[in-house]
């Protein structure tokens, strides 16, 4: 298994912004300075980040962006799922796709223990950690 390029630049985007949490709000051209991931990019993740939960924009003057949770209650399955949605490693184990052998598969009702125990290890690390330098 490997994360997509969009999930990993969400968990080096959020760690970005977890530094700030003391400094208050930051904005997605200065994540995007500090991170050395392209502007459009942090863009994109902002928004999902935000319509996820994980963080808060806030317009105006004194506006920015902000964790909308502390860092330390924020995780890494939190992320992934924020960018990729539900951790699964089949698509047969998400109720998708049209698989030929799905009738008679004596597999899949093995792929949620093992969906379950991936994500229970990435929510084990918080953002807090992946802040850390």
């Amino acid at each position: 298994m490997r994360l997509s390029n969009l999930a990993d630049y969400a968990v080096v985007t959020m760690g970005a912004a977890a530094r700030h949490c003391g400094g208050g709000r930051t904005s997605a051209a200065e994540l995007a300075a500090e991170t050395g991931l392209p502007a459009p990019t942090v863009a994109k993740l902002v928004s999902r980040l935000t319509a996820a939960g994980l963080l808060r924009s806030t317009r105006g003057a004194n506006g920015g962006l902000q964790l909308a949770r502390p860092a330390a209650a924020i995780t890494l399955a939190d992320i992934v799922e924020a960018v990729e949605g539900p951790i699964a490693l089949t698509l047969c184990s998400e109720g998708r796709g049209d698989c030929a052998v799905e009738a008679g598969c004596a597999v899949r009702p093995h792929w949620p223990v093992v969906n379950e125990a991936l994500r229970g290890a990435l929510a084990n690390v918080s953002l807090i950690q992946l802040s850390r330098h």
